[in-house]
């Protein structure tokens, strides 16, 4: 799967990142920790964080740990394409992946939002953060693995998720930036990930999403341990 992470990721030619972020100028080593913004790529998670993917599948799989998996904010779609294809290249039928955003950007805050939410004001970079559920689903075409394994779930996490129509996940992979997105993941879909599990946190350096993370640990006991990928991400395996 080298080859197709680092295609996601545009790693591979200079593909120069938008300059919401930066500065403009291509950096193989900020692409490679996902520290830019693509222009092209299907993902912005970088080398480091696709290869984290693919040992959490893959672990699952030799381990038999049952579930789907799913990402709640899939931007253009590049995780979950990975996610795919290693249940492709597995020969794995009877997984989906799902793919959970709004397919609008990031929800505007208001007065009622989270504190740290309305610090971070995420939304007024939706011109670069907005892909649309037609375009994500070329992209996963692209690749030929748009098929009935893979599932949409267009909407506002609160609105989507608590009716989701996933019975066990094996991989919970979280990036929704903010405080209430990774809230509403983890509180409508934890107590679905099965022992042995992975969940995964793309955007633990961001106070918002880092501080959502805890306080639902605390409040429900988890105590396994939190390991890094990389400056961003972290993850830990679900023991009991």
């Amino acid at each position: 799967m080298n080859v197709l992470d680092k295609d996601l990721a545009d790693s591979m030619r200079p593909d120069t990142p938008g300059s919401a972020v930066d500065h403009g100028t291509f950096d193989a080593g900020h692409r490679a920790e996902g520290l830019d913004v693509p222009t092209v790529a299907h993902t912005m998670i970088g080398l480091h964080r696709l290869d984290n993917i693919q040992k959490c599948v893959e672990q699952v799989l030799r381990d038999g740990v049952p579930g789907d998996f799913i990402e709640t904010g899939v931007w253009r779609g590049g995780a979950c394409i990975l996610m795919r294809a290693l249940l492709k290249a597995h020969g794995v039928e009877d997984r989906n992946v799902w793919l959970a955003d709004s397919f609008a950007g990031v929800p505007v805050t208001s007065e009622d939002s989270h504190p740290l939410d309305q610090a971070m004001e995420f939304h007024n970079l939706n011109w670069v953060l907005s892909c649309s559920e037609e375009q994500v689903r070329q992209n996963v075409a692209r690749y030929g693995l748009l098929d009935d394994q893979v599932k949409f779930l267009p909407g506002m996490f609160a609105d989507t998720l608590p009716n989701a129509p996933i019975d066990q996940l094996a991989v919970l992979r979280l990036d929704g930036d903010l405080y209430e997105s990774t809230m509403d993941a983890l509180v409508n879909l934890y107590p679905k990930v099965s022992v042995g599990g992975f969940v995964i946190v793309d955007d633990y350096l961001i106070p918002a999403c880092k501080q959502a993370v805890h306080d639902y640990r605390n409040e429900h006991g988890i105590d396994e341990p939190i390991e890094t990928v990389d400056v961003t991400g972290v993850y830990w395996r679900r023991a009991h």
